[in-house]
C-alpha cells in the first residue's frame, strides 16, 4: 500500500501582478515506513511541498492522497482532524511550550487532539520518554534542557499519537554535528520500532546522508530521485 501519492501538484502564488510558480508538475509515491528527504536550496519549494503533505495548505492543481484519503477534498476542519489522526510535526526551533514540563509537552497532543483517557496517556508518554532517553528529565522545563534534548522531546511529541507520517522541517538546523547525528539515529530507531514514515525538508548534508530516498528540488521542480536503501551512517 502506498502511503502518499502525489500527481502533478502545482502551487502558484500571486505577488502583485506576478504569478510565482512555487511547485510545478510534482509527482511521487512514498511507501509506509520510509525515510525520505526533500532537498534543495532556499526557494526551491521544499517547505511549500511539506505544507501540502501536512494538509496545512492546498495546491493550485493536482492530486494528493495520504493514507488512502483524498486530502484535497477535505475542508479546513476535516484537514485538522486528519492531521491529528495521521501526521506528526517536528520543527527546527523545537516549538516546545515553555510553561509545560517535558512530560506535559509530550502529553499535549493526546489532550488537545485526541482527548485520550488519563491512564492511556500516562502509558504512552512514559513509553516514549523511555525510548527517547528523557525519563530522568520528565519534570524539567524546556529552558532547563539542551537543544538536543529539546529535539528528542519534539520527536516524542510528534510520535505520541502514533501517526503514520512525521514531517520534519530542518530538524537539525539548530544542533551541532554530533547531536544532529544522534537525533537522526533516534528518528531511524523510531521508524523501525513504530513503522512511521519520516519526511524531511532540509539542505543539511547530515540529514541527506542518512535519508534512504532523496528527492532534489530546484525552482519548484523535482530534478532527481535517489534511492539509497540499506545504507547506514558510519
Amino acid at each position: 500500500m502506498t502511503l502518499i501519492s502525489a500527481s502533478q501538484l502545482e502551487k502558484n502564488y500571486k505577488a502583485g501582478e506576478v504569478v510565482v510558480k512555487a511547485l510545478q508538475s510534482i509527482s511521487f509515491d512514498i511507501e509506509p515506513s520510509s525515510f525520505v528527504s526533500f532537498v534543495g536550496p532556499s526557494g526551491s519549494g521544499k517547505t511549500t511541498l511539506l505544507n501540502l503533505i501536512g494538509c496545512l495548505d492546498k495546491p493550485t492543481s493536482g492530486d494528493l492522497k495520504i493514507a488512502e484519503t483524498d486530502v484535497l477534498s477535505l475542508n479546513r476542519r476535516q484537514s485538522a482532524v486528519f492531521r491529528g489522526e495521521h501526521i506528526g510535526f517536528i520543527f527546527q526551533d523545537f516549538n516546545l511550550i515553555p510553561v509545560l514540563t517535558v512530560y506535559e509537552n509530550i502529553e499535549y497532543p493526546l489532550l488537545m487532539v485526541r482527548n485520550t483517557p488519563a491512564e492511556e496517556r500516562k502509558n504512552r508518554v512514559t513509553e516514549l520518554l523511555e525510548v527517547v532517553g528523557m525519563k530522568e528529565q520528565k519534570d524539567k522545563y524546556p529552558d532547563q534542557i539542551s537543544g538536543g534534548q529539546k529535539q528528542r522531546v519534539a520527536v516524542a511529541r510528534a510520535l505520541v499519537t502514533n501517526p503514520k507520517l512525521v514531517l520534519a522541517d530542518e530538524p537539525t538546523a539548530n544542533l551541532d554535528k554530533h547531536t544532529a547525528y544522534m537525533v537522526i539515529e533516534l528518528m531511524k530507531k523510531m521508524r523501525d520500532e513504530f513503522k512511521t514514515t519520516f519526511i524531511f525538508s532540509t539542505h543539511d548534508p547530515k540529514v541527506v546522508g542518512e535519508a534512504e530516498i532523496i528527492y532534489t528540488l530546484e525552482d519548484g521542480v523535482i530534478i532527481d530521485r535517489q534511492v539509497k536503501a540499506g545504507e547506514k551512517h558510519d
